[in-house]
């Protein structure tokens, strides 16, 4: 079969277009052919690393936390999807060697499928992973809101959704609208303002307007439930001044800078409560339950991708997939797809 790995971290350079043996999966693990692979930030940056040539854990990798297929064959003990079924995967590379998307045949286990609703395409099964774990984990961490998403889980609560344009502000709106809040997102530009309105946003505002937090305070003036923030650094002082008493903020990226200065006072007065979170050390238990969630909502229609729902999709081949790599570090708008086999 054809795959991507690499054995050094660097530019996209470091990938390689090779051949390699189809594996049989072990008791607990899936084989899935991979119809499309989905990119993200946390793949080039896991290929760049901190600096070019640094020691990987293994000795090569298949990149690609991101994916959808069909299963194709399943080892002992595995009970949740089966020989045909369509599917998504999350976390596929996360310590694995040869887990990742990136490659015509992907062995995982099997906690990281997940059945795709019949009503989604595989496009939608490659654009969830990364993002829509990390969107839903956002909006269930909240002092006073739900644990869990449904319909009319978020019913009269208002959500900030910094960096509604990028994959995971485009699933926190969805999911967000899906269980019922009012959105309001803050963009860079008036073309990324469309796309997040495309997606669901009731209110755009462009973050460097002289007069956001009037804006934001006219649309919520006892201030906002939750933010879901891509940036903590540059926006911690909007945030402090929109965020209700008792409002949370739930960080998930480091964008605008790795370090953040916060009023103590004025934070602890309000009982604000900041929430960091990532993917990869959520727990199993985390994820599962927010694929099942996810799943509902991609029933539902509420997960769309494409130009017209706000996320345009770029697409690339295998053999280009180190184009995709440098097309979502040079931060392309929208979501970037490989397709690896005919579906």
């Amino acid at each position: 079969m054809k795959a991507i790995v690499y054995n050094q971290t660097g530019a996209p350079s470091v990938l390689q277009y090779v051949d390699r043996p189809v594996l049989e999966p072990a008791a607990g693990e899936v084989r899935v052919r991979i119809v499309v692979s989905g990119v993200n930030p946390t793949d080039w940056k896991s290929r760049h690393g901190d600096t070019a040539g640094e020691a990987l854990a293994f000795d090569e990798v298949v990149p690609g936390q991101d994916g959808a297929g069909i299963v194709d064959a399943i080892g002992d003990g595995v009970q949740n999807v089966a020989v045909g079924d369509r599917v998504w995967l999350a976390v596929a590379a996360y310590q694995l060697a040869h887990g990742g998307s990136a490659q015509e045949y992907s062995v995982l286990p099997a906690d990281h499928v997940f059945t795709l609703p019949a009503e989604a395409s595989f496009d939608q099964g490659a654009s969830l992973g990364v993002p829509a774990i990390t969107a839903y984990r956002a909006l269930t961490v909240a002092e006073d809101g739900p644990s869990a998403l449904h319909p009319g889980a978020l019913a009269g609560k208002t959500v900030l959704v910094a960096g509604g344009a990028g994959a995971v502000g485009h699933a926190a709106i969805q999911l967000a609208r899906w269980a019922g809040a009012s959105v309001i997102t803050t963009v860079s530009s008036p073309a990324k303002a469309a796309l997040a309105t495309a997606a669901g946003a009731q209110h755009a505002f462009t973050y460097t307007d002289s007069d956001i937090v009037g804006q934001i305070r006219q649309i919520a003036p006892n201030g906002v439930d939750l933010i879901v923030e891509v940036a903590p650094a540059q926006n911690s002082a909007l945030d402090l001044a929109v965020i209700r008493n008792r409002g949370s903020i739930a960080v998930y990226a480091n964008n605008g800078g790795d370090q953040m200065t916060l009023d103590v006072r004025k934070h602890f007065s309000l009982n604000v409560r900041y929430q960091f979170l990532l993917l990869y050390t959520m727990g199993a238990d985390v994820i599962r339950a927010a694929a099942e969630a996810i799943n509902i909502a991609l029933a539902d229609g509420a997960l769309a991708v494409g130009e017209e729902a706000g996320l345009p999709l770029h697409r690339f081949d295998l053999a280009h997939t180190a184009d995709a790599h440098a097309a979502v570090e040079s931060e392309v708008v929208g979501k970037v797809l490989i397709d690896v086999s005919a579906a």
